[in-house]
């Protein structure tokens, strides 16, 4: 019989990680299990063709607050947005500064011609509203949908459908806005009080950060669980492991916790001879014609993404694989830039159907069963600091419970 563990994990993404760092600085020696071929889960850069490819459009909000405590800023040599972004308006583009740190500076853009006055004070007042009070007050707060509260707010349609439309759909994957009133508070604090940022090396630089922390031979690539069960965990190879305690950092395997659906979205990384936009911001789709959404140039922010004298473009399409072609995003951005879109090169289409979970902002328990505990955004909400979170939360429980 094999040697009997502290505590398995089963998952290397942020929760999975994340547990078992706090595992091992409280005493414990954790067992990661990953089915994949590194780390990362869904946060992981791949390297094709000399570019390095985040899989999918992600960012490092800086004012995570579990973020803060998980990682070293200075390590990852952060890269920061220009704050606002340029939004594509008719024919031309328009320059929104950040509306979440220079409101008053945001809407001059986009109040003429078709804003009203009114939407200043708006801004002010959801900014205001998303700082009051704690994380674990704002969560409570009564619930509706962005849209929702959006239109209860007053916005007029011009600034939502310019900015706050199309800046939303790209952080929720979604273009109703359905997700949570309380996800849109979150946010809003986050992106006023702090920057938005990715790793020099991609935002896989995160997780090896985590990993780094952990001794040789403390994850185990290439192993699939097929089975959980209290105290021990059936790999697809038949194999059994035996732990004091179970840690469940995926999903799939455990149906009591499973989200109800999942967002997608297909990133389309081009390489071209010159970058249609040579500052770090992100550019939305104030038409909503679509298909993208957003646009980036990741070599303007961070330079080693993208080999000499090559820019490295990245699009995203929000919905189902089919949801557009290359040629559909093509067409699109050739209204936007030219012909010249025409001489970019596609080095990869990549469909991520299970990019964001959809779950209601929530606090849900670690403990599920006798030895079995669980982490993962799905437990909490759809964003990088809940799996930080429920990580931590799922260590701190395991402790507790292996002490008594």
């Amino acid at each position: 019989m094999s040697e009997r563990r502290d505590v398995i994990v089963v998952g290397a993404g942020m929760a999975g990680l994340r547990c078992a760092v706090e595992l091992r600085v409280r005493g414990l020696e954790p067992l990661v299990l990953e089915a994949a071929d590194a780390v990362g889960g869904r946060v992981r850069t791949d390297e094709i063709d000399g570019f390095l490819i985040d899989r999918g459009f992600q960012v490092l909000l800086t004012a995570y607050p579990e973020a803060r405590a998980a990682f070293d800023y200075a390590e990852l040599d952060l890269r920061r947005f220009v704050p606002g972004a340029l939004c594509r308006r008719g024919d031309r583009f328009t320059i929104v500064a950040d509306p979440f740190r220079r409101p008053l500076a945001a809407l001059v853009g986009l109040l003429a011609p078709a804003g009203r006055p009114g939407d200043i004070a708006r801004v002010l007042r959801l900014r205001r509203e998303a700082l009051q009070g704690t994380l674990p007050e704002l969560f409570a707060r009564p619930e509706t949908t962005t849209a929702e509260r959006l239109n209860e707010l007053g916005f007029s349609p011009a600034v939502q459908q310019t900015f706050l439309r199309p800046f939303l759909a790209g952080i929720f994957l979604e273009h109703e806005l359905e997700t949570s009133s309380r996800m849109l508070d979150f946010v809003f604090r986050m992106f006023a009080t702090g920057a938005t940022a990715v790793p020099a090396r991609g935002m896989g630089a995160l997780s090896d950060q985590l990993a780094a922390r952990l001794p040789a031979g403390a994850i185990r690539l290439g192993a699939r669980v097929a089975a959980v069960k209290p105290g021990a965990v059936v790999l697809a190879s038949g194999e059994r492991l035996e732990a004091r305690a179970v840690v469940v950092a995926t999903t799939g395997l455990l149906p009591e916790v499973e989200p109800r659906a999942w967002r997608s979205v297909t990133c389309f990384s081009f390489d071209a001879p010159v970058a249609p936009v040579h500052k770090p911001i992100l550019v939305l789709d104030g038409t909503r014609g679509g298909p993208v959404t957003n646009l980036h140039v990741a070599s303007a922010l961070a330079g080693g993404v993208a080999p000499p004298g090559r820019a490295l473009v990245s699009a995203s399409v929000i919905g189902p694989s089919g949801t557009a072609t290359e040629a559909d995003v093509r067409r699109q951005l050739a209204g936007w830039y030219g012909a010249v879109v025409t001489d970019w090169r596609l080095v990869q289409a990549l469909h991520i159907p299970h990019a964001l979970p959809v779950v209601q902002p929530h606090l849900r328990a670690p403990r599920l069963d006798s030895g079995i505990f669980a982490c993962g955004d799905h437990l909490q909400g759809p964003t990088l600091n809940a799996a930080l979170a429920t990580g931590r939360r799922a260590a701190t429980a395991v402790v507790g419970a292996l002490a008594r």
